[in-house]
């Protein structure tokens, strides 16, 4: 049950432990998701995909499918509705993933072909098995590597792509320790627990989509400028979200809903299945680093070196940031960043948990623990010691930089003080222990929201903000940022949200979707409050305020804004079965004000316990001769299960954001920043032996045990 702090008493809602709004629909299956939401004359689309990595249809012959029982339609490059794929998106530049069927090019196995549907999923399927495809078949390249001769600066994709500021080899040649290595990272999944999937239909000349994503707004603007709709004939709605990641935006199924529902003028529903989510909704893409460090006698860092190379499709460039994470952890006399992109036959990777920090950190954790070593000094003062006043690159201030605080008082409740910085020496039977350390950050930025509040005249009030509850307990943060700004208790407050009828809103991503909308909504509520306190008597209808937070952002200074955290672990490993365990992980951040800290830290927990999985499990794995996936499934592709996560702890310090009116900074990316490293480098200290290949799987353990090496 939802429950109710009086504020009148309490002074305030927000921060106060609230359990979800929709938590007991949630639980008795009464909330309804995109793919389980009744409509009159639904039919089922089923996509087809590509069994080749690259070439062209060279035949498709539907007719068996068509003739088989309760199909309808089956759409392909030859009949299917032409799209403009040269629309500008939230991207920035067009987005030619989303032309289903608009061409018989084939650029990655597992590139849609075909949309057969039919009256019912499985007739759908069934057909969609039965259509007859046929490929002219061309070389191609799968291979991720670091001398791949095709890989280039991404000017285009990511301007700034590298920075440099004083004399690197000066620099170098002056450090008293120097830590030169490379790091790798594989291409990794996001599986969120709800697939993805979509309905369309038409609707008194409006098109209707009843989706699973991370923004109606967005994904409402994307369908009609794809479709060339005004925008306002286009209306999304996502009340219920099964987990995102950065992967529930526009991608092929929703295109494939709406053309199969205007070629049919019948409502379609189109849901992904596990195996096809694998090449269909992004991914984030390996990386190879290099990380050249170099420090003086007492630890202070002269030169940081962080050079990433990461892969995208051919179809479309997107990039993975990773060394974006050096330009704001620490600083050097001289600092030098840069990525490079390779194009190969593979879908296009995308968004996914704290894009770039996640790996990046990887890398530069990991190396600033090899320069600790090197140094001996302790990986925790180290990083104390080069805690820069400014942003490294920008010369821009922080708007509040509290890592230090995460570090001292993780260090302090995770008994940090007293530890033998000797890799080896603990020993518990046959397991060899160890403890590790990563600091983490990531951004905190905020979108132009619009919210409206609304009195009514029995005394409750209804505040409508275009949020996208991804399972982060967005109606719950709402609701206590609305009843705050109202002054009322939560209980009065009702919370509307997923609609892009509400108007524009952030997108859940970039952990700034709280941020957002609860400025937009304090605005809101604000004013009403105002209006209120003025008296007068309140139409049947309501009276309604509405806010816009563009004005507002466009005037915030420019600052270093981002949230910060310290992550430490302890592991234990069995040298004579390679396997790994990590005991407990301990993370503490300073993200701003904390709305509910229930979900908040809910939401750090979830995002180690990620961290634990990069660090351990996670890893698709590509063949090179077909092109597709050896483990295109939850039995090939592993993820941390219950067994693996024993104690995880997070909490927090103070950390108010005064330039935000709510004082938040945003919790969605930071837990996962920096928990592989510290998972990495307490395996180092338990064994001497230095990963700096994810995952530490079993059997890299035991070729590292056996041949002594002192880096894997």
């Amino acid at each position: 049950m939802t429950t109710t702090t009086d504020t009148t008493t309490t002074g305030r809602a927000v921060g106060t432990a609230r359990t979800r709004v929709e938590g007991r629909d949630k639980v008795t299956g009464a909330a309804r998701y995109a793919g389980e939401i009744p409509f009159a004359g639904l039919a089922h689309g089923w996509l087809v995909l590509s069994t080749v990595a690259r070439g062209r249809i060279s035949s498709l012959d539907d007719a068996p499918a068509l003739a088989m029982p309760g199909v309808l339609a089956v759409l392909h490059h030859g009949n299917a509705p032409r799209v403009d794929t040269g629309y500008i998106g939230l991207l920035g530049r067009p987005n030619p993933v989303v032309g289903l069927f608009q061409h018989d090019r084939i650029p990655f196995m597992g590139w849609p072909v075909a949309l057969v549907v039919a009256e019912t999923s499985e007739q759908a399927r069934e057909a969609a098995d039965a259509l007859l495809v046929g490929y002219e078949q061309e070389p191609h390249d799968v291979e991720f590597a670091a001398g791949h001769p095709g890989a280039y600066v991404p000017e285009e994709a990511m301007p700034g792509a590298g920075t440099e500021k004083g004399d690197l080899a000066e620099r170098l040649a002056a450090s008293a320790y120097v830590v030169d290595e490379e790091y790798t990272t594989p291409e990794e999944h996001h599986h969120s627990m709800e697939p993805h999937a979509a309905t369309a239909r038409w609707d008194g000349g409006r098109l209707e989509v009843v989706d699973s994503n991370q923004g109606t707004t967005w994904v409402a603007s994307e369908l009609a400028s794809l479709f060339s709709l005004d925008p306002g004939s286009v209306r999304v709605r996502s009340e219920h979200v099964g987990g995102g990641f950065g992967s529930k935006g526009l991608a092929p199924h929703q295109v494939g809903a709406v053309m199969a529902a205007t070629v049919l003028q019948r409502p379609v529903r189109v849901v992904l299945t596990r195996r096809q989510m694998f090449s269909l909704v992004g991914f984030r893409s390996p990386t190879h680093q290099r990380v050249t460090l170099g420090a003086d006698a007492g630890g202070r860092l002269l030169a940081l070196d962080h050079q990433a190379l990461s892969l995208t499709s051919t179809v479309h460039e997107f990039i993975e940031p990773s060394a974006t994470v050096a330009r704001v952890m620490y600083d050097a006399d001289a600092h030098r960043t840069g990525h490079r992109v390779v194009r190969l036959d593979v879908p296009t990777p995308t968004w996914m948990r704290a894009p770039g920090e996640t790996p990046g950190s990887f890398a530069l954790e990991s190396a600033i623990d090899e320069l600790a070593e090197k140094c001996g000094l302790d990986p925790v003062e180290l990083r104390l010691r080069n805690e820069p006043e400014t942003g490294p690159v920008s010369g821009l201030p922080f708007s509040k930089r509290n890592l230090r605080a995460c570090l001292e008082e993780g260090a302090r409740r995770f008994g940090w003080v007293g530890r033998d910085p000797r890799p080896g020496t603990r020993r518990e039977g046959r397991w060899l222990l160890g403890t590790g350390v990563a600091a983490a950050t990531f951004p905190s930025g905020v979108g132009a929201s619009t919210a409206s509040a609304t009195a009514l005249p029995d005394g409750r009030f209804t505040v409508r903000v275009n949020a996208a509850d991804i399972g982060t307990g967005a109606r719950t943060a709402m609701l206590s940022v609305a009843a705050d700004a109202l002054g009322v208790d939560p209980g009065r407050v009702r919370i509307l949200l997923g609609d892009s009828d509400i108007g524009p809103a952030w997108i859940a991503g970039g952990s700034m979707g709280t941020r957002s909308w609860a400025w937009a909504v304090r605005l809101a509520a604000g004013e009403l409050r105002e209006m209120l306190a003025l008296g007068g008597t309140i139409p049947p209808e309501g009276l309604t305020t509405r806010s816009d937070t563009s004005e507002a952002i466009q005037a915030l200074a420019q600052l270093e804004r981002h949230s910060y955290g310290a992550q430490f672990a302890e592991a234990a490993v069995d040298t004579s079965t390679g396997e790994v365990r990590v005991r407990r992980m301990l993370g503490i951040f300073a993200a701003g004000t904390v709305v509910n800290p229930l979900t908040a830290r809910s939401q750090l927990v979830g995002g180690m316990t990620w961290g634990l999985s990069m660090a351990l499990h996670e890893e698709a794995v590509r063949d090179r001769h077909s092109g597709g996936y050896v483990n295109a499934d939850l039995a090939g592709y592993h993820v941390a299960a219950h067994a693996d996560v024993t104690r995880v702890e997070a909490d927090w310090v103070d950390d108010h954001d005064p330039q935000d009116p709510v004082g938040i900074k945003g919790i969605g990316e930071v837990g996962i920043v920096g928990a592989a490293a510290a998972v990495a480098n307490a395996v180092w200290h338990a064994t001497g032996v230095r990963h700096r290949s994810l995952p530490i799987r079993p059997d890299r353990v035991l070729t590292a045990a056996q041949e002594g090496t002192p880096g894997a």
